[in-house]
Formats: structure tokens, C-alpha cells, sequence
């Protein structure tokens, strides 16, 4: 569950409709949504991220409104995780919901600028900033919680429960 890859970096509060503009709430296409992620507040968002790239940011990351499609793009976008000094309530569970892995870790935020070559283990909650020579530790994510983001998120993670009952 560890990746690697480039940090992106955000303020405080941003909201769900900076992370995905309303007006692309018309589908639920994760290839369409991660084209149009963070576009408002960063237009080369899209164009620059890639695969195992994660975003840190500050204090109320993911307010706003409830739409599971914010985590979803960012995720389809190939971030691996997001790392932020606290998050709204709703966008944490259903980033656990989607299986984006989350960590709270203010220090990491604070010390990480754009750019940076970080690394990230949601299930140890370990992260490595390679380029500032730095380790960190959140408070990682529970074994149960690590199994439904591993899955994909809570539909996939019950679908595997429900394969195996009796």
C-alpha cells in the first residue's frame, strides 16, 4: 500500500468544489471526473499528476458538500493518498468509502513543499519526504479500514465479505 511520487500542495479549507467543479457533477465517470480535478484551484492539476503522486494540504481539507465524487476523481487523478493537517469530517470517510487512503499529519504538511519527492504507508502511517530528509508519523489508518481502502473502497470491501459467507 506504500507509494511514491510527487507532493502537490494546498492551503486550508479546501472545499469539495474546488476539488471538483459542480458543473462536472452530471457523471460518475472516475475517467471523467479525475479530467476535471482540482481545475478551479489548480489547472495543471490534471495534466501534471501522476500515479502514485500524493496531495498534502492544510486544515479542513474536503469541506463543503457531501459528494463521494471529490475523493473519486482525485483518486481516478492517480493520487495515492492525501495527507492534510485535519480534513472535514464527511470527506474522510468517504475517501475510507472510495479507498483513497487519508492521514492527518500536520508536521508533514507544515515541512512538505510542492514538488517534493515523498513517500507514503497509510497502513503504518509513515511518510518520507525524500528531498527534505524527513520521516513522519500519523496515526495510521486501522487494519480494518486499511482492508476496505486495499479493496477499493466499502462496496468492493462488502462484496468480498459477501463472497466469502456462508
Amino acid at each position: 500500500m506504500a507509494s511514491r511520487g510527487t507532493a502537490f500542495r494546498y492551503g486550508d479549507h479546501v472545499d469539495t468544489d474546488a476539488l471538483i467543479p459542480a458543473r462536472y457533477l452530471t457523471t460518475d465517470d472516475p475517467t471523467t471526473l479525475a479530467a476535471h480535478a482540482l481545475e478551479d484551484l489548480d489547472p495543471s492539476f490534471a495534466a501534471a499528476v501522476h500515479r502514485g503522486d500524493a496531495i498534502f494540504a492544510g486544515h479542513n481539507f474536503g469541506c463543503g458538500s457531501s459528494r463521494e465524487h471529490a475523493p473519486i476523481a482525485i483518486a481516478a487523478a492517480g493520487v495515492a493518498a492525501v495527507v492534510a493537517a485535519s480534513f472535514a469530517r464527511i470527506f474522510f470517510r468517504n475517501s475510507i468509502n472510495t479507498g483513497l487512503p487519508v492521514l492527518e499529519c500536520p508536521a508533514a504538511v507544515e515541512a512538505t513543499d510542492a514538488g517534493d519527492d515523498v513517500e507514503i504507508d497509510p497502513a503504518a502511517g509513515v511518510i518520507v519526504n525524500h528531498t527534505k530528509g524527513r520521516t513522519f508519523v500519523a496515526e495510521p489508518l486501522p487494519p480494518f479500514v486499511v482492508e476496505i481502502v486495499d479493496a477499493g473502497g466499502l462496496v468492493p470491501w462488502v462484496a468480498r465479505q459477501l463472497e466469502g459467507a456462508p
